[in-house]
C-alpha cells in the first residue's frame, strides 16, 4: 500500500503543479505579476490612483511609502520593469497637465510636482534611467514646458542632504534633465521648435536659438555641481551636441572643455567642473558619429593626457575612471568600426533551431575554430594586416595599461573594460603585442593593482573571443599564480581581490571557448580552483572559485565527477571557513577521482619532510602553520595504527628544541607560536613519540614556562599539552621527581604574580592520581584557600580564583576515579577525602558563589560563581554516589554493582544515616545558593544556575536525595526541554514562588533585590511584576500550604494570605538588610525595592508588624545613611523615610525627625529632594504639625532654596525645626548624619570594589 500511496501523492503535487502553470498561462497580466513580481502592488496602485484622481499627491506620507516599497528592489529591479508602464505615465502626465494649467510662472507648480519627481526618480534609481525614460511624455510640444520646469527649478535649493529628509527640489532637477534627455531627440530643428524666436527679429542664421543656449547653460551649471544631476546633465549634452543641426554649439562646447581641463585652478567647485565636463566628454564620444568627432581628437586627446599626469587626477581616483572612460572612447573612434575576421567564434544558442542543426552549428564553429587556434591558418589575414592604425592609438593603448597598474579597483575595471573594446578593433599581430603587455603585469615586481589589473584585462580579452587558444599555454600559468597571488605586508596578507579577478578569468574560459579547446585547461585548472575554492581565507574568493568550477563544469561537460563536486562545494557550504576546511576539502579530496586516498606512508615521509624544516620558517604564518600540522599529522598517524619509524620519531622529538635554540618565542608571533609549540607537545605526547631523558625535560620546562604566561589562551594549551605529556612520560615509580612535580605546582599557589597562579590552579587539575596521592589532602585544602577573594586588594585575581575552583573540581574527580581504580573496595581511609569535600570543597565553593568582585571590566565575580554553580553540581554528584554506595555495601545480596544502577529508596537512606555525606541542610544550602543566582541580573547566570537545578532534580544516573519541597521545585522547572531560562518573563514568575518556602525565601529574596532594584529598566519591570503578581496570589496554591494558613488566620483566606506573604516578605527583607551591612551592592537594591514596594502600598498595611517592621527599616537606615556619598542611596533612603512619616504613630515622628535632618546635608541635590519629600509628607500627614503651624511649615520648605546656600538652609532648617516642635539636640552632629571625626577617618577595610565605586559615585548615581 505505500508504494502506492506515494505514488499518488506524487501525481497530486504533478497535476497541481500542471494547473498553476495552466493558470498562469490563461490568467490576466495583472494576476500573474501579482503572484510573481511586486508583491506590494496592491498598496502601491492605490496610492498612486489617489495621486491621479486628486491630481496631486494630497498624502506626503504616501510618497515615503512609495519610495521605501522602491528601495526594497534596489538589486533586484527587473522585477518593477513590468509596471513602469503602469506607473511613470501616470505620473508624468500629471506633471504636464498641471503646468499647462496652472502655467509655469506659478508658485503652486513646484509643490505639485516634487513629491511626484520624488516617487519617479525612486524608480529611476532602482530600474535605471534607461528602462523609465521609454515612459516619458515625448511630444514635440514638451521641449520649452521641460526647459521652463527646469529653469524654475534651478534656482531652488535643497535643505537637507539626507534622502529621507528630501523635499524633492534634487529629484525635480534630474526628472528634468532626464525629460530633456528623451526629447531634445525631435526630429526637426529646434529653431523651428523655440517660440521665442518670432519675437526676436535680430536672430542670424549662424547663432543658436535661445532655447538650445538656455539647455545648454543649465547643463554647464549642473555639470559643476556634485549630485547627481552632474551625470544626466552630461547625457542631455551628449544628445543635444550630437545633433546634425548642432555643429556650431558642439565646437563651442569642446573649447568650453578645453578651458576647463587646461585650467590650473585647485579649488573644490573646479574640481567638480573637471569631472562633470570629462563625463559629458566621454558620453559625447560614446552617442556621437565618428565624422562628428574625428576633427576634435587631438584637441580633446591632448587635453585628456595632460589632465592624467596632473596633480588633480592623483588626488581623485573618479577623474581618472572618467579619463579611462573618454581615452577608450577616442580610441574606438579614432580606429575603424569593424569586426575582425580572426576573433574566436564562441558558441551561440538559439530557441528556434532544432537540436540537429545545433549540433551542425557547433560543429562548424568547431571546425572554424580548429583552424583559428592554428596561427598559420588564419582567413584574410591579409586584409586585416593592412589596416591603417592612427598615430594616438598606440598612446592611447599605453595610458590604458598604465590605468591597469591604477591603485584603484574602478579606474583598473574601466581600462580593463577599454583594452578589451579597443583591441576587438585591432589587427590579429597588434592584438598579440597588447596581450604581451598585459602579461608583463605579472612580473614578479609588480604590485597586486598591477596583477588585478591584468586579471580583468585577461578576463574582458577572453569574453570578446580576442583571447586565441593559441596564447591559453602562456596564459593559464600566469592564472594559475594569480589563483595563488598572497603577499604579505606587515601584520596584513594583500591579494584577496587578485585570486578573486584571477577566478573572474576562469569563469570567462569556461564561457568563452568549447570543450575542445579547454579539455586539457581545465585539467590543469581544476585543482587550483578547488584549492582556492576549500582553502582561502576569504569567502569571496571560496566562492568565485566554486563559481568559476561550475561555470567550467557546466559548460565543458567533460570534467569527471564535476557534479558532484559542485554539489559539495556549493555557495552555502562555503560560507563558513571551519565548514570548508574540515568537511569540504575532505569531501572533495576523498572523492573517487579528484586528490588522494589515505596513504599513511606518503604522509609520513613526503609530507612530513616538507612541514618539518618550515617550522624554522622565517615567516610566521609558515612556521606557526607547520608546527600545528606536524603536530595533527603525527596525532592521525597514531589513529590510523601507523608506527612511525624511529629515525621518524628522532626528528620529531627535535622540533620544540629546534625551535627555542632560533628564538622563536620572541618578538612578533612569539604568544602564538607558543600555543603552537604546546599543542604539538600534546599531539606527540598522546601519540607515544618516544623521548629521550633530555628532552623530556626540555619540554617539561617549556610548558610550564607556557603555564606562567600571562596569556590565557596559552594557559589553556599547556594544560592540556602537560595533562597527556605527564600521563605518557611520568610514571609513578619515579616517586621522586613526581613528589618534586606536585610541591612545585603547590608552592606556585602563593606566588606573587598572578598568571603563574593563574596557571597552576590549572595545572594541579591535570596531574594524574598517582601524582597527587601522596598530597591529596594538602592540595586540595590550598586550593580551597585560593577559591577565596584574598584579603591583600593588590593580589585580587578573578582569573586566578576562577582557575582555581576548576582546578579544585578536577582534584577531586582525579582522586576519587584513581580510588576506585585501585582499590577493590571502600576502607576508612577513603571516607576522610569525602569528609573534606563536603566540609572544606563545598563550603569553599559556597564562598565562591557569593563572589561579587568588580573591576573596570565589569562583573568579573560572575565568573568565579558560573564556576562554583559547575562545582557544585559535580560535587553533589560526588558525594551522593558515595552515599549510595555505602548504603548498597550494606546488603547482603552480594550484587552490589548490579544495584548501582538502582534508585535509591528511603529505607536505605535511614538504615545508614550516621554515614551519609549529603545530608538535608547541605541540600537546603545547595538550592538556596544556586536558586539565588537564578533570579539575579545576569542572563547568562540565570540561565546557567536554572541548567544545573534541572540537571540535579532529573539526573538518570544519581538520585539526589534531602532536596526541600521537591515537588515544588519539580514544577517551577518542569522536565521540559525548551525552557527559556535567560528569558526575565519565563524565569522570574516560576522562581519568585519559592519566596513562600522559608528554606529558600532568605536566598532567593537576596538576589531578586538585585534585579529590582538594578539599573536595567527591562529587568526591574519584569521581576517587579513577579514579585507583584507573588503577593496578590495569582495562580493556584498547594493545598497543603492553604491548610496550614487557614489555622492561622481566620477571617478572608485570600486576604489572610495576602497578610501572611507580606509578613514573611518583610522578614526577610530585614534579614537582608542585617545580612549585608554596609555591603552597597546588596543594600542600594534593596533600599530601591522597599521604596517601590512602598509605593505599590506593600508592608504599610499589616497592621501590629507594620510599626515594628518600619522601626527596624529605620534603624538600618541610621546605619547604612550615616556618612554615605551614594546618591542613589541617599535618594531611596529618603524616599523611604517620606513614606514611613507618612504613616499613623508612633513611628512617623521619628522618621519625620530622620528626614528633616537630611535638610543640611552637604550635598544641594540631597537637601532638594529631602525638601520634597518633607512637603510631601506634610499635605498628606496633617497630624505631625499642629494645626496653627502646618501653613508656615510648608512656606518654608516651598519657599526656602534648598539647592543654594548651605548657611542659609541650615538657618531655615533650624527654622522648621522650631516650627514642627522638635528637639534641636540632634542638630549638633554634621548635616549628613556623621561627626567629623568619623568623617575624617579613613577606613581601615579596603574594598575590592572601591574604585568602581567611586566611579559610580562621580556621575551622581
Amino acid at each position: 500500500m505505500e508504494p502506492n500511496q506515494e505514488t499518488v501523492t506524487d501525481k497530486e503535487v504533478l497535476e497541481a503543479v500542471t494547473v498553476n502553470q495552466e493558470d498562469d498561462e490563461y490568467d490576466s497580466k495583472e494576476s500573474v505579476l501579482q503572484k510573481y513580481f511586486l508583491q506590494e502592488w496592491k498598496l502601491v496602485k492605490s496610492l498612486l490612483d489617489d495621486t491621479v484622481s486628486n491630481g496631486r499627491v494630497s498624502d506626503p506620507s504616501s510618497v515615503h511609502k512609495i519610495r521605501s516599497i522602491m528601495d526594497k528592489y534596489q538589486e533586484q529591479g527587473q522585477l518593477l520593469e513590468p509596471y513602469l508602464e503602469s506607473i511613470v505615465p501616470p505620473l508624468m502626465n500629471i506633471i504636464r497637465s498641471r503646468t499647462v494649467e496652472l502655467g509655469v510662472a506659478s508658485d503652486e507648480i513646484l509643490e505639485i510636482i516634487k513629491p511626484i519627481c520624488i516617487i519617479v526618480y525612486s524608480v529611476v534609481t532602482v530600474c535605471g534611467y534607461k528602462a523609465v525614460i521609454k515612459f516619458f511624455p515625448h511630444q514635440v510640444s514638451d521641449l520649452e514646458l521641460a526647459v521652463s520646469l527646469l529653469e524654475k527649478c534651478h534656482h531652488t535649493n535643497s535643505g537637507t542632504s539626507l534622502r529621507q529628509e528630501s523635499t524633492g527640489e534634487m529629484e525635480a532637477k534630474c526628472v528634468m534633465l532626464l525629460w530633456l534627455y528623451i526629447l531634445v531627440l525631435v526630429p526637426f530643428d529646434i529653431s523651428t521648435v523655440d517660440t521665442s524666436i518670432a519675437s526676436n527679429d535680430n536672430l542670424t542664421e549662424f547663432e543658436l536659438a535661445p532655447l538650445v543656449l538656455r539647455i545648454i547653460g543649465f547643463c554647464k551649471d549642473y555639470l559643476s555641481t556634485a549630485g547627481p544631476m552632474r551625470t544626466m546633465a552630461g547625457l542631455v549634452l551628449s544628445r543635444l551636441l550630437t545633433r546634425p543641426d548642432m555643429p556650431k554649439a558642439f565646437t563651442s562646447f569642446v573649447e568650453w572643455t578645453h578651458e576647463v581641463m587646461s585650467s590650473v585652478t585647485e579649488d573644490v567647485l573646479h574640481h567638480f567642473q573637471l569631472l562633470g565636463s570629462v563625463e559629458a566628454l566621454a558620453a559625447i564620444f560614446k552617442a556621437g558619429s565618428r565624422n562628428l568627432l574625428l576633427d576634435v581628437i587631438p584637441v580633446v586627446w591632448n587635453d585628456t593626457s595632460i589632465l592624467y599626469k596632473s596633480s588633480n587626477a592623483a588626488r581623485s581616483p573618479l577623474l581618472r575612471k572618467y579619463l579611462m572612460k573618454l581615452t577608450q572612447r577616442i580610441g574606438l573612434t579614432a580606429l575603424p568600426h569593424r569586426l575582425p575576421s580572426w576573433r574566436y567564434t564562441g558558441r551561440t544558442t538559439k530557441l528556434n533551431v532544432s537540436l540537429n542543426t545545433s549540433c551542425k552549428i557547433d560543429q562548424s564553429n568547431l571546425a572554424v575554430n580548429d583552424n583559428y587556434s592554428n596561427p598559420n591558418e588564419i582567413t584574410d589575414g591579409a586584409e586585416d594586416e593592412d589596416m591603417d592604425v592612427p598615430e594616438n592609438v598606440e598612446e592611447i593603448i599605453e595610458m590604458l595599461l598604465s590605468g591597469l597598474r591604477d591603485m584603484d579597483t574602478v579606474v583598473r575595471w574601466s581600462a580593463a573594460k577599454g583594452i578589451g573594446r579597443i583591441t576587438s578593433h585591432l589587427t590579429s599581430s597588434l592584438s598579440e603585442e597588447v596581450l604581451s603587455s598585459v602579461l608583463e603585469l605579472f612580473s614578479p615586481g609588480e604590485g597586486d593593482g598591477s596583477w588585478h589589473g591584468g586579471c580583468l584585462a585577461l578576463a574582458e580579452l577572453a569574453r570578446r573571443g580576442l583571447l586565441l587558444p593559441a596564447s591559453l599555454p602562456k596564459v593559464v600559468p600566469v592564472v594559475v599564480k594569480a589563483l595563488h597571488y598572497d603577499v604579505r605586508r606587515g601584520p596584513h596578507s594583500v591579494g584577496s581581490h587578485v585570486r578573486d579577478a584571477a577566478a573572474y578569468v576562469c569563469w570567462a574560459f569556461g564561457r568563452a571557448y568549447y570543450h575542445a579547446d579547454m579539455r586539457n585547461i581545465l585539467e590543469e585548472l581544476a585543482p587550483h580552483l578547488l584549492t582556492v575554492a576549500c582553502y582561502d581565507r576569504e569567502v569571496n574568493c571560496r566562492r568565485a572559485a566554486a563559481a568559476a568550477f561550475q561555470e567550467n563544469v557546466g559548460r565543458q561537460g567533460n570534467y569527471p565527477h564535476g557534479i558532484d563536486i559542485v554539489n559539495t562545494a556549493d555557495y552555502f557550504s562555503l560560507s563558513s571557513r571551519v565548514n570548508s576546511y574540515l568537511h569540504v576539502a575532505v569531501s572533495v579530496a576523498q572523492g573517487p577521482f579528484f586528490l588522494v586516498k589515505y596513504d599513511p606512508p606518503y604522509f609520513a615521509s613526503t609530507v612530513m619532510e616538507k612541514l618539518i624544516p618550515c617550522t624554522l620558517s622565517s615567516d610566521l604564518c609558515m612556521r606557526h602553520g607547520a608546527t600545528l600540522a606536524s603536530g595533527e599529522l603525527v596525532l592521525a598517524l597514531h589513529k590510523c595504527n601507523y608506527a612511525l619509524p624511529s629515525d621518524k620519531q628522532k626528528i620529531i622529538a627535535g622540533v620544540v628544541p629546534a625551535i627555542e635554540k632560533a628564538r622563536l618565542y620572541r618578538g612578533k608571533g612569539g604568544e602564538i607560536m607558543r600555543a603552537a609549540v604546546s599543542r604539538f607537545i600534546e599531539c606527540i605526547s598522546a601519540s607515544k613519540v618516544a623521548l629521550p631523558e633530555k628532552i623530556k625535560r626540555s619540554l617539561l620546562d617549556t610548558l610550564n614556562e607556557n603555564l606562567r604566561h600571562p596569556n590565557s589562551q596559552i594557559q589553556i594549551a599547556a594544560v592540556k599539552g602537560l595533562k597527556h605529556f605527564i600521563h605518557e612520560y611520568f610514571h609513578a615509580s619515579d616517586t621522586k621527581s613526581t613528589s618534586d612535580l606536585t610541591v612545585k605546582y603547590l608552592d606556585m599557589l602563593t606566588d606573587p604574580n598572578v598568571a603563574v597562579r593563574r596557571g597552576s590552579a590549572l595545572a594541579l587539575g591535570v596531574l594524574p592520581y598517582e601524582l597527587l596521592a601522596s598530597q591529596w589532602r594538602n592540595v586540595v585544602l590550598k586550593l580551597c584557600g585560593c577559591c577565596i577573594i584574598e584579603e591583600n586588594p593588590e593580589d585580587r585575581d578573578a582569573e586566578a580564583r576562577v582557575n582555581a575552583v576548576r582546578g579544585l573540581i578536577s582534584v577531586c574527580e582525579t582522586l576519587i576515579n584513581g580510588r576506585e581504580d585501585t582499590a577493590t573496595s571502600f576502607i576508612e581511609n577513603d571516607f576522610s577525602l569525602f569528609i573534606l569535600i563536603k566540609n572544606e570543597v563545598m563550603m569553599s565553593l559556597f564562598k565562591a558563589l557569593d563572589d561579587y568582585s568588580v573591576d573596570n571590566r565589569g562583573d568579573v565575580g560572575s565568573w568565579v560563581r558560573e564556576a562554583a554553580l559547575d562545582g557544585l553540581e559535580k560535587c553533589t554528584y560526588m558525594l551522593c554516589k558515595r552515599d549510595k554506595l555505602v548504603c548498597l555495601s550494606g546488603r547482603s545480596d552480594g550484587n552490589e554493582i548490579e544495584s548501582i544502577a538502582q534508585p535509591l529508596t528511603d529505607n536505605m537512606l535511614k538504615s545508614t544515616p550516621e554515614l551519609l555525606l549529603f545530608d538535608e541542610n547541605l541540600a537546603t544550602n545547595l538550592f538556596g545558593g544556586i536558586c539565588k543566582q537564578a533570579v539575579e541580573k545576569m542572563d547568562k547566570l540565570r540561565e546557567a544556575a536554572a541548567n544545573v537545578l534541572y540537571r540535579i532534580l532529573y539526573n538518570q544516573m544519581i538520585y539526589i536525595p534531602h532536596i526541600p519541597f521537591r515537588e515544588n521545585l519539580e514544577e517551577i522547572i518542569p522536565k521540559e526541554t525548551d525552557a527559556k531560562w535567560a528569558v526575565p518573563s519565563f524565569s522570574y514568575p516560576r522562581f519568585v514562588q519559592l519566596l513562600q518556602f522559608g528554606c529558600y525565601s532568605r536566598d532567593v529574596l537576596s538576589g531578586l533585590v538585585i534585579s529590582i532594584g538594578g539599573l536595567q529598566d527591562s529587568l526591574k519591570r519584569v521581576s517587579l511584576s513577579a514579585l507583584l503578581e507573588y503577593l496578590e496570589g495569582v495562580g493556584s496554591e498547594d493545598p497543603n500550604t492553604r491548610t496550614s494558613r487557614e489555622h492561622m488566620l481566620s477571617v478572608d483566606i485570600l486576604w489572610v494570605l495576602q497578610q501572611y506573604r507580606e509578613y514573611v516578605l518583610s522578614v526577610d527583607i530585614l534579614w537582608v538588610l542585617q545580612r549585608y551591612k554596609k555591603c552597597d551592592r546588596v543594600i542600594i537594591p534593596t533600599l530601591k525595592t522597599i521604596e517601590i514596594l512602598f509605593s505599590k502600598k506593600i508592608f504599610l498595611n499589616m497592621e501590629a508588624h507594620t510599626p515594628t517592621f518600619c522601626a527596624t527599616v529605620l534603624d538600618s537606615l541610621a546605619i547604612e545613611l550615616k556618612g554615605s556619598k551614594d546618591f542613589s542611596k541617599l535618594y531611596a533612603g529618603i524616599a523611604i523615610l517620606g513614606y514611613v512619616a507618612s504613616i499613623l504613630e508612633p513611628i512617623n515622628m521619628r522618621a519625620f525627625t530622620q528626614l528633616l535632618t537630611f535638610l543640611g546635608h552637604r550635598y544641594p541635590k540631597i537637601r532638594k529632594a529631602s525638601a520634597e519629600q518633607a512637603y510631601l509628607v506634610l499635605l498628606q500627614n496633617g497630624n505631625l504639625v499642629a494645626e496653627d503651624k502646618i501653613k508656615k511649615a510648608l512656606e518654608i520648605v516651598s519657599e526656602t532654596c534648598w539647592d543654594g546656600d548651605m548657611n542659609l538652609a541650615k538657618h531655615q532648617r533650624l527654622e522648621l525645626f522650631e516650627t514642627v516642635g522638635l528637639e534641636v539636640g540632634p542638630l549638633g552632629k554634621s548635616s549628613d548624619g556623621a561627626s567629623r571625626k568619623t568623617s575624617s577617618k579613613k577606613p581601615t577595610d579596603l574594598d575590592e570594589n572601591a574604585s568602581y565605586s567611586s566611579l559610580v559615585e562621580s556621575s551622581g548615581f
